[in-house]
């Protein structure tokens, strides 16, 4: 597994623009499994009905990460009701955080809405791997901790959402890195597994939280955002480095 893979495109701030999925989101009950390309995509442009929602949003995990090596189901329990598909790439590669595991499957967090999705890839059909890394927001503080082997290695006052367009609460996860060359606000924009609560839509696109940079200081410390996360320069280049499925922790203290 890589740090952050830095792709070029053209994407809004606090919303990936682009096309999203134009599969129904959902499989009704009783229905007959699906063959993985005929399900929903799950990424940050879907809505994916049915998936189990995260009951354990305050816990940390052991780090482990994964990789689908082929375009795989995602799946509502251990053999359970096939709700979505995970390609191998989205962002850059596709890695998402591990918070459960049974045998022969592993559960884990969905860039898709609602916040707070889950779901179960069969394990053969993912790669594993580990990050030492963890990332805090402590919203009602603004800052940011970024932690390896569970030490502090940086620490920045950060800007937040503002209170019509809050920045979410809970744990999710470091889904890419990309270049936008229609904007001068940051170097490199870091989307989320998360989305706005209050922004269905921004710029056109869906409404995805992200780590960024911006032009001038006075929004560090402050509520003024669109639901984004507003870091330090210095902050931005260490998170760049961080691999892609790094557990995210957004606390409200």
């Amino acid at each position: 597994m890589g740090v952050v893979v830095i792709l070029a495109a053209v994407i809004g701030f606090a919303a990936l623009s682009g096309p999203p999925d134009g599969s129904p989101s959902g499989i009704a009950a009783g229905e007959v499994a699906p063959a993985a390309g005929e399900l929903p995509l799950s990424s940050t442009y879907t809505t994916v009905d049915g998936a189990p929602q995260d009951n354990a949003v305050d816990a940390k995990t052991s780090g482990i990460v994964v990789h689908p090596i082929r375009e795989t189901p995602v799946h509502d329990a251990p053999n359970g009701r096939a709700v979505a598909r995970m390609e191998t790439t989205q962002i850059g590669d596709t890695w998402l955080p591990v918070i459960g595991e049974d045998q022969g499957w592993v559960q884990v967090l969905l860039p898709s809405k609602p916040n707070g999705s889950t779901g179960w890839l069969r394990s053969q059909d993912v790669e594993r791997a580990n990050t030492p890394y963890l990332i805090n927001v402590h919203l009602e503080s603004k800052k940011l901790e970024l932690l390896r082997d569970d030490k502090v290695v940086g620490e920045w006052t950060v800007g937040i959402g503002k209170e019509s367009a809050p920045t979410p609460a809970g744990r999710t996860f470091l889904l890419g890195a990309f270049k936008d060359a229609k904007q001068s606000y940051s170097p490199v924009i870091l989307p989320l597994g998360t989305h706005s609560p209050t922004h269905d839509t921004f710029g056109g696109g869906p409404g995805t939280v992200a780590i960024h940079t911006w032009p001038t200081d006075d929004v560090y410390g402050t509520e003024t955002s669109d639901g984004c996360i507003r870091v330090p320069p210095d902050a931005l280049d260490q998170l760049t480095r961080v691999p892609l499925g790094t557990l995210v922790m957004i606390n409200e203290d």
